[in-house]
């Protein structure tokens, strides 16, 4: 059987923070194998990721860029760390597998440090790209569509979190191997939250 990896995640960086969403499905070919799969994960109080592709993999490497920034500002007696720093760590790590078992991932990394508010894409061998906004998976091109569109400059944290549940609801609509929801992670100066938006 083919295996199709599937989801939709984007990041919308404006200047009070930064909005990370993905659906919630997992699929395997055809089959839809979870209706509930966790895609949004802080890995800091000011860093967080949003993960499309293989479910075990991303889990895998936000734990460990997690305890890695964990131990990166017990090190340096920080209390946050910079977004560019998690990104560099990351991408080394898919970097240096990308011959001998690779990550199947595309992830989108974002936060609020020092230098603003910030979004970098990142895919399976480690390329990291600075961006405003940015969308990932197989339905990357339904939700950048959206984004193109509608994207302002001067918008609120929550204009972004509206923009990025309509940009993922686009995907939904469309793409067969995204769905059942949107998860967000909303990160700003004082923290992050999470939501979730039901369909």
């Amino acid at each position: 059987m083919e295996v199709y990896l599937g989801a939709t995640a984007v990041g919308i960086a404006c200047r009070e923070g930064v909005v990370l969403a993905t659906d919630r499905r997992a699929t395997y070919g055809t089959f839809i194998a979870s209706k509930r799969i966790k895609k949004t994960f802080p890995v800091a109080t000011n860093v967080g990721m949003a993960c499309a592709g293989l479910p075990s993999d991303f889990q895998r490497l936000t734990k460990y860029v997690k305890a890695n920034a964990e131990l990166y500002m017990l090190d340096l007696g920080l209390d946050k760390i910079k977004v560019k720093t998690c990104a560099r760590l990351l991408s080394n790590i898919l970097f240096e597998r990308r011959f001998l078992y690779p990550f199947i991932t595309e992830i989108i990394i974002g936060g609020v440090d020092v230098e603003g508010s910030q979004i970098y894409t990142l895919d399976i061998v480690g390329s990291v790209i600075l961006e405003k906004y940015a969308a990932v998976g197989s339905g990357a091109e339904l939700a950048m569509g959206i984004m193109e569109k509608e994207y302002k400059d001067d918008m609120k944290i929550d204009e972004c979190e509206k923009l990025a549940v309509k940009a993922v609801k686009s995907a939904i609509s469309r793409d067969i191997l995204t769905g059942d929801g949107v998860d967000l992670l909303i990160i700003d100066q004082k923290g992050f939250r999470e939501n979730r938006v039901k369909f």
